[in-house]
């Protein structure tokens, strides 16, 4: 079938379309965004098509750690995203935008059918990822968006580190330990009663995801250790 406009009015007065991107680390409240950026849209009278991936819910879904979901259409590597929004069309539905959470792990193909929705069918694509994996590389879909998003976004919602400082990267752990080795995409931290063996992830600062260390020593910042102890508060003389 041939591209099929979204709406007649938007094809007849032609307001331009755009991909956003939005994007940052783990626990950011990028579902949560996708969720209120969907509610908004809906709001005003718009149609729209959720698509998700690997969702922390293992369903398909949109959900978010606060506690709030929406049926979505699950996505593979094999996904034509133009396929379904023009399905959708062929059914006699509008599509004026699609919300795709867990986007970084689209293709780089599907990254571009995303655009071509944006520029030939004058469909909105609002789409929300990772930065960077665990190896603090950044994800193949994730790169392609940056590269084609007429606006790119960090998500505002502050994360921290456990030392304070800000939370830019994921950290991969398995039996207490983190890992930098292994396949990029694990879905993880989602079944309840997971075992220390199973993988979670942890949001470190820059310097921590390099050292690799996941909580404070027993002897931190602003403490003098003695014969191997940790001795706060000492009170120290200069003779």
């Amino acid at each position: 079938m041939n591209a099929v406009p979204a709406s007649g009015d938007r094809r007849r007065h032609a307001a331009p379309a755009h991909l956003t991107f939005f994007h940052g680390p783990m626990d950011c409240g990028k579902s949560t965004l996708a969720l209120q950026v969907d509610h908004n849209q809906s709001r005003q009278g718009r149609q729209g098509l959720r698509l998700t991936q690997g969702d922390r819910s293992q369903s398909p879904r949109i959900s978010s750690r606060v506690g709030l979901s929406r049926d979505a259409v699950e996505v593979d590597a094999g996904t034509d995203v133009r396929l379904l929004v023009r399905e959708r069309w062929a059914a006699g539905h509008r599509v004026d935008y699609v919300v795709v959470d867990e986007a970084q792990f689209l293709t780089d193909g599907q990254v571009e059918q995303l655009a071509e929705l944006v520029d030939e069918s004058h469909v909105d694509v609002y789409a929300f990822g990772l930065t960077t994996d665990f190896r603090a590389q950044l994800f193949p879909g994730t790169q392609r968006l940056f590269e084609l998003a007429d606006v790119v976004q960090r998500i505002q919602v502050e994360v921290l580190c456990w030392c304070g400082a800000p939370g830019l990267l994921n950290a991969r752990v398995v039996d207490g330990a983190m890992v930098r080795e292994g396949e990029t995409v694990v879905v993880a931290d989602t079944a309840p009663g997971a075992s220390a063996a199973d993988p979670r992830y942890k949001v470190l600062c820059r310097r921590h995801h390099v050292r690799g260390q996941l909580g404070p020593t027993p002897t931190g910042p602003g403490q003098l250790t003695l014969h191997g102890q940790p001795v706060e508060d000492a009170q120290v003389s200069v003779r």
